[in-house]
């Protein structure tokens, strides 16, 4: 958890340096963060919700209230994500507001475009690459403010998170099947359908602790840059920081992506609650432990990676592959995309004397 006693304020940064940004353009930059987070609660919505309302094991309306309410919780649990996203991208004097700023913009446009026509791309892709495009523009070391270190390790998180989810959730589906196996088709419902509740609450509540501290670290990097902090100093969260991110993750999921829970509850491949209990058992246990290392993941490549496993344990036939193709396919390019778009952003900001 963060420093109690290191809590930088809006007043602090206004009596700072003076680097980067002007304080208004600081506090834009906050408040496009939180909706950053906004869009990125409602884009993944269905990673919590989407297989408990496939198999109809949750109301749809009660399921987004309880995502939401644990997502918000979740995102106190540490703050080990945040330092990775804001330390481990680019240096620090590169990661100035109107940087941070072109990034979140140019992720918030991927989040509703690909919101738009329900495709579960990843938010945490989005803002990756945003902040990679931006730095590189930002900073007169192009290319050399980037750390090629912390971004491989990203990139290799996010690229094995839903691998390690496909397969745990396949082990898992055939375990159940087995333990199951002398059971009535009726009582593995009706346990399955309870077990399930409580693996979509872990999911909601996963979720939380990681894509929620995204939007603080981009916060903490901004501020700490325009108060012209040492870039080797301690990197803190702000407790305003993590109630903010916190309150607004919270608010986006409960406006729910029902584009997406279509897509990926019930377009990807058919569910029972068994299978819906071990997609998300998986899921919740690879983004939860991810979040206890620090690593930035894709909580909607992990569910996706877990709802094919599942699939796949039944027979491959039974996942839509195409619908799964156009999942890939939007993976792809969303890092390169928003690089661009960010690289661009960024460009024009500094251009007009910003």
């Amino acid at each position: 958890m963060p420093d109690p006693h290191f809590a930088p304020t809006l007043a602090a940064a206004a009596a700072g340096s003076g680097r980067g940004a002007s304080l208004a353009f600081l506090i834009a930059t906050i408040l496009i963060a939180l909706m950053f987070d906004f869009t990125n609660g409602f884009h993944d919505t269905a990673n919590a919700v989407a297989t408990s309302i496939s198999t109809r094991v949750l109301p749809a309306r009660f399921a987004i209230v309880m995502a939401a309410c644990l997502n918000f919780l979740g995102a106190f649990i540490s703050t080990q994500v945040a330092k990775t996203v804001g330390t481990d991208v680019a240096q620090r004097d590169a990661l100035t507001p109107i940087a941070v700023m072109a990034a979140l913009l140019a992720a918030i446009g991927w989040n509703l475009l690909t919101w738009y026509y329900g495709l579960p791309s990843s938010s945490s892709h989005a803002l990756i690459g945003g902040l990679v495009g931006a730095a590189v523009v930002q900073s007169p070391l192009r290319f050399g403010a980037l750390k090629g270190q912390g971004i491989f390790t990203i990139v290799l998180s996010l690229i094995l998170s839903p691998i390690i989810g496909f397969v745990v959730a396949y082990v898992i589906g055939t375990g159940l099947v087995w333990i199951f196996r002398r059971f009535k088709p009726s009582d593995v419902t009706e346990i399955t359908s309870w077990l399930q509740r409580i693996s979509a609450a872990f999911v909601a509540f996963s979720h939380g602790s990681n894509d929620a501290q995204k939007t603080m670290g981009v916060i903490t990097a901004a501020i700490l840059t325009y108060e012209g902090a040492a870039v080797g100093g301690n990197f803190h969260v702000p407790i305003w920081v993590i109630i903010a991110s916190a309150t607004s993750m919270g608010l986006g999921t409960s406006f729910g992506g029902w584009r997406i829970i279509r897509t990926l509850g019930m377009r990807t491949v058919k569910l029972r609650p068994l299978d819906g209990f071990a997609a998300e058992t998986a899921a919740g246990t690879v983004i939860f432990t991810a979040s206890q290392l620090g690593l930035p993941v894709s909580t909607t490549h992990v569910i996706a990676g877990s709802v094919m496993g599942v699939g796949a344990r039944q027979r491959l036939s039974a996942v839509r592959w195409g619908v799964a193709g156009n999942m890939v396919t939007a993976w792809i390019f969303t890092g390169p995309i928003t690089a661009i778009l960010a690289a661009i952003l960024c460009a024009l900001f500094l251009g007009i004397g910003l």
